[in-house]
């Protein structure tokens, strides 16, 4: 039986800087594409008119896509406005006057997790929650126990299937293409294990700082803003076994089962860093111990992956932004022609941002009569590819009822479980302070270090063109 789809759009925190950034381009691109057509009722504290989020639409579109003068004049049209606290019960009355008529809502909290308990709460006691959807941004809390009450607090209003964890990167069409190609390609499966593959690198990198938002990323740090959510759903990705069938929970299952493998982190294994200016930024203590960068090694124990270390960096001001994947493959047991290094020798590369790239590292014979070699890259997909936006893709997902792109409570609290020992979720372990490093350079010179087993990390380089 199908699921049904929500018949009107809420999200609280409308004149925020998520709705601005993300939320408003992705609508009009709903409207335009797929023909949206539900009522959207955005909730805000501000003050503000009808008419100012109207224009504040405009201003949002006009800046972060291209501004479509039939699909906005739809999006007006089509949005309303409620001025109130949302720790007032006058807030939720008035929305559900504007549900009039409207069984089956879905409400996008797009405010900070302290408020989720309050508006949760009222959403309940209106009856603005009945049959409704709930969709909830990161950070799916601080840490385990966090995580935790978080996922209470939103089922003592919302059952499981009814609530959306968005991490945008599971929207990226990159990250989709990631699985397709691992479980489309029978060649790959009988070398995707221990026995044939060395270590994983995956890089997610960024050529800025914190842009202002110093306060902000004083709460987060690198590791629980994108190591927890984005660069560990993308290990999953990687390393999970093939769903035993094409639902959505067959994959889901997978996913955690590939979390539950992970070794929690090992501080000792973890190096931490702090781009030098960030204690200038705006908002940023003076003494903070908030890393801006961090590389670690990560353990999964499975018989598919035991033995292989994954290694996991990411960082601002490093010096170009990108996503990337590495996995290295064994060497030949013996040298035959020529020697052949680590760094020589077979790998799969996957770049997941900001372009989209699938290639493999190969050996072949230089010209001549020595039978010596060269490394070949051989590009399987390169595509500057514009689809849907990840919040088009993800808002549309969730509006159907939709799970697959969106995390599951238990796949939370097991993501959380593998670095909750950064945040004191081990007793008694010491957590070296971040060491500081220049802007442009790759984090502190201990993160080579983490591979010193190996030549060292695949740094990224601009992507050179290809012919698609």
């Amino acid at each position: 039986m199908a699921t049904p789809c929500s018949d009107a759009f809420v999200f609280f925190g409308a004149t925020g800087d998520l709705a601005y950034k993300k939320i408003f381009p992705a609508l009009q691109a709903m409207i335009k594409r797929d023909g949206f057509d539900l009522p959207i009722i955005g909730v805000a504290r501000a003050g503000w008119t009808l008419e100012q989020l109207r224009q504040r639409a405009r201003d949002s579109i006009e800046k972060n896509d291209t501004l479509d003068p039939d699909a906005f004049a739809k999006l007006s049209s089509l949005l309303q406005y409620i001025d109130g606290d949302y720790n007032d019960l006058t807030t939720y009355v008035k929305l559900r006057e504007a549900l009039a008529g409207r069984s089956r809502p879905i409400h996008y909290l797009a405010i900070p997790p302290s408020m989720f308990p309050v508006v949760v709460q009222h959403l309940s006691n209106s009856g603005c929650s009945h049959d409704a959807r709930v969709i909830v941004e990161k950070p799916f809390g601080r840490d385990l126990a966090s995580a935790r009450d978080l996922n209470a607090t939103l089922h003592a209003v919302f059952p499981e299937e009814s609530v959306f964890r968005i991490d945008h990167y599971l929207g990226k069409e990159a990250v989709q293409n990631l699985l397709y190609f691992r479980f489309a390609n029978t060649f790959l499966e009988p070398i995707w294990n221990r026995n044939y593959v060395d270590s994983v690198q995956i890089t997610m990198a960024e050529d800025f700082g914190v842009q202002g938002r110093g306060g902000f990323y004083e709460e987060v740090g690198a590791i629980r803003d994108v190591v927890q959510n984005h660069l560990l759903q993308v290990t999953a990705l990687l390393a999970m076994d093939a769903p035993v069938g094409r639902d959505v929970e067959a994959m889901r299952a997978e996913k955690l089962r590939l979390f539950r493998g992970m070794r929690p982190l090992d501080p000792k294994e973890v190096v931490r860093g702090q781009f030098r200016g960030y204690l200038d930024e705006p908002g940023v203590a003076k003494d903070s111990k908030v890393e801006t960068f961090a590389a670690l090694r990560l353990h999964i124990d499975t018989w598919r992956w035991a033995g292989v270390p994954f290694y996991i960096r990411a960082g601002k001001n490093l010096p170009i932004t990108t996503t990337q994947v590495v996995v290295d493959l064994k060497r030949p047991p013996l040298p035959i022609f020529d020697e052949i290094t680590a760094r020589e020798s077979n790998y799969f590369r996957f770049r997941l941002s900001p372009e989209v790239v699938i290639s493999a590292g190969t050996r072949v014979k230089k010209p001549g009569e020595e039978m010596e070699g060269e490394n070949v890259e051989l590009v399987a997909r390169s595509s500057p590819l514009r689809d849907k936006s990840p919040y088009e893709r993800l808002l549309g997902d969730a509006i159907r009822g939709d799970t697959a792109l969106f995390t599951r409570d238990d796949s939370v609290e097991a993501a959380w479980r593998v670095v909750d020992p950064m945040f004191g979720g081990v007793r008694g372990v010491h957590i070296d302070p971040p060491t500081v490093y220049e802007p442009g350079t790759w984090g502190p010179p201990a993160a080579a270090k983490i591979v010193a087993s190996r030549e060292g990390w695949h740094d990224p380089k601009p992507e050179e063109s290809h012919p698609c």
